[in-house]
């Protein structure tokens, strides 16, 4: 039967919109599954997990369903920034026998539910620092057999579900930019297994989970540019009066000691005050019962003593120092014994005397001349077996040791140094109890010798190419050796307690250096350094922590 007229249209017409909607729906779902990634290319791929061999970098898409994936022996050398933004699914990754030598920032963003993390048997040598930011969800992590000689510090950070880290066939130094793995795994809940330092040779062969965060000595040190004084200077000497910080500058030029004092507010040494003077070599302070005295020493016109008048606010003079006794000083010593304050002046004329003075309560008053025409160039004050010492260099002999005789209250010659001719300064300094000297010498080499109980014995020796200089300073437990050149850069040397002996620690650039002062005030720390050619510099003195 045929069907005709309205009805049988409507039928047909009615067939055809559900033909056409079958075929629309048929487009959509193919659409739908169309759009649904694909294994890429070089990757095998289960129903949850994906293998890629042998590709050139790292694809973009993977099937939905995918939780697992590994690469092998992939042609990348780099896990770039937001690698597999695109698989946030991933519970784990595997790197192995690949190129690797590099794990970039940010590599593994978006992975917020990754657990397992291997890049093992790589080349891995560098690792950002934030390299793993966003595992927060990661149990497991290897870098096993990797060319890692260290890790940037807190790369672990944020990842508090760690349990387990293997980093066994790596080569890591553990120096301080290691200190801080050793201090975080003190502090995990993640285990790691028995891992070997390759290195520092204090270190090399220990195993790092024995190690502790007191095992390393993290902190250097070094002297910075401060301040510059626009003027040149022959010694510097830093004292303490009135609970306040002073320095004062030999000016021989200028002719005059030139005071400073350290400005709290502005932290910087401000000019306090000055004495004129002519051809001036040495300034030293002395404080005997809270006052301050100034022994000024020149070349030309006498040397003489000034008072600081707190009253008037002026230094005063109180004193001339004999010009038959003193007739070109070079070097003022101050010291006290048993109770009596002192001080002695080497003078490096022909015609004149070193000569130790003694304060009586009125003034100071010549109390022995150690010996005339020897010429001498320096004097030092120090103890030996707690007995009071003085050595004196001199230009025409070898150093002399004087020893305090107490009965007769005067020093007697005791022995000379031997071997040492033509030392311009000796200036003493001590290591855990013992006693060392530096002695300068302009030309040729200037040492380090050690008392042994009954002598000096050289310690070390470094080349002198126009000292003046070769002066020991101490801050906190550092102890530092400086070696003036009027020829090239001046030399800091650091003691090295193992080695027993000064080390290389930085070069100064000052012209010709002739006195180096450690000031300490308001938590800081300066070395100040004369110049008697060029500007006179305050250096800061730095603690750097290497574990930083």
């Amino acid at each position: 039967m045929i069907l005709m007229g309205p009805r049988g249209r409507g039928w047909r017409g009615g067939w055809t919109a559900l033909v056409w909607l079958a075929a629309v729906c048929l487009v959509l779902t193919d659409g739908r599954r169309s759009r649904q990634p694909r294994c890429p290319v070089g990757c095998t791929c289960t129903k949850d997990n994906a293998l890629c061999e042998n590709v050139r970098n790292v694809p973009h898409a993977f099937p939905s369903d995918v939780v697992s994936l590994s690469f092998v022996k992939s042609g990348f050398n780099e896990i770039t920034g937001a690698s597999f933004v695109h698989t946030p699914n991933l519970q784990l990754l595997l790197f192995t026998a690949n190129s690797l030598d590099l794990i970039d920032e940010d590599a593994f963003v978006g992975l917020s539910h990754l657990e397992y993390l291997f890049i093992e048997n790589n080349r891995i040598a560098s690792i950002s620092p934030f390299a793993f930011r966003g595992l927060k969800a990661l149990l497991h992590l290897s870098l096993a057999y990797n060319n890692l000689e260290t890790l940037p510090k807190d790369v672990f950070k944020g990842m508090e579900a760690l349990t387990k880290v293997d980093l066994r066939g790596n080569n890591l130094i553990c120096d301080c930019k290691l200190k801080w793995l050793v201090e975080w795994m003190h502090h995990t809940n993640a285990t790691l297994d028995q891992i070997y330092c390759s290195g520092p040779p204090i270190h090399q062969g220990k195993k790092i989970n024995d190690l502790l965060p007191h095992s390393f000595d993290c902190i250097t040190t070094e002297f910075a540019s401060y301040q510059l004084l626009r003027f040149e200077s022959i010694s510097v000497e830093a004292f303490i009066f009135g609970n306040e910080q002073y320095v004062v500058f030999a000016q021989p030029f200028a002719g005059k000691c030139n005071f400073l004092e350290w400005d709290h507010v502005e932290m910087t040494f401000r000019t306090y005050d000055a004495i004129e003077s002519t051809s001036t070599v040495v300034c030293k302070p002395l404080v005997i019962d809270n006052q301050l005295f100034i022994i000024v020493a020149q070349l030309f016109g006498g040397s003489h003593i000034y008072k600081r008048d707190s009253s008037a606010n002026k230094f005063i003079k109180i004193q001339d120092i004999d010009i038959l006794r003193i007739r070109k000083p070079n070097d003022i010593e101050t010291f006290v014994i048993d109770g009596e304050s002192f001080f002695v002046i080497a003078d490096s004329s022909k015609a004149g005397s070193t000569t130790v003075y003694k304060w009586n309560g009125i003034g100071f008053y010549s109390h022995q001349s150690l010996h005339p025409w020897y010429r001498d160039t320096d004097v030092e004050y120090l103890e030996i077996s707690n007995k009071p010492h003085l050595i004196l260099s001199s230009s025409s002999q070898r150093p002399v040791v004087y020893q305090w005789n107490r009965s007769q209250k005067k020093f007697d010659r005791r022995t000379d140094i031997p071997d040492m001719e033509d030392v311009f300064s000796i200036k003493h300094f001590r290591v855990k109890g013992e006693l060392f000297i530096c002695l300068t010498r302009y030309i040729g080499d200037s040492k380090v010798m050690r008392w042994d109980g009954a002598m000096f014995k050289e310690v070390q020796t470094f080349p002198s190419r126009g000292s003046m200089v070769f002066q020991p300073v101490s801050v906190g437990k550092w102890q530092y050796a400086i070696l003036g050149s009027d020829f090239s850069l001046t030399q800091v040397y650091q003691w090295d307690t193992k080695r027993g002996q000064f080390v290389p620690s930085q070069e100064l650039s000052i012209q010709a250096p002739r006195g180096f002062s450690v000031v300490s005030v308001d938590n800081w720390v300066f070395l100040l350094a004369s110049s008697f050619k060029g500007k006179t510099q305050i250096y800061e003195h730095l603690m750097i922590d290497l574990s930083d």
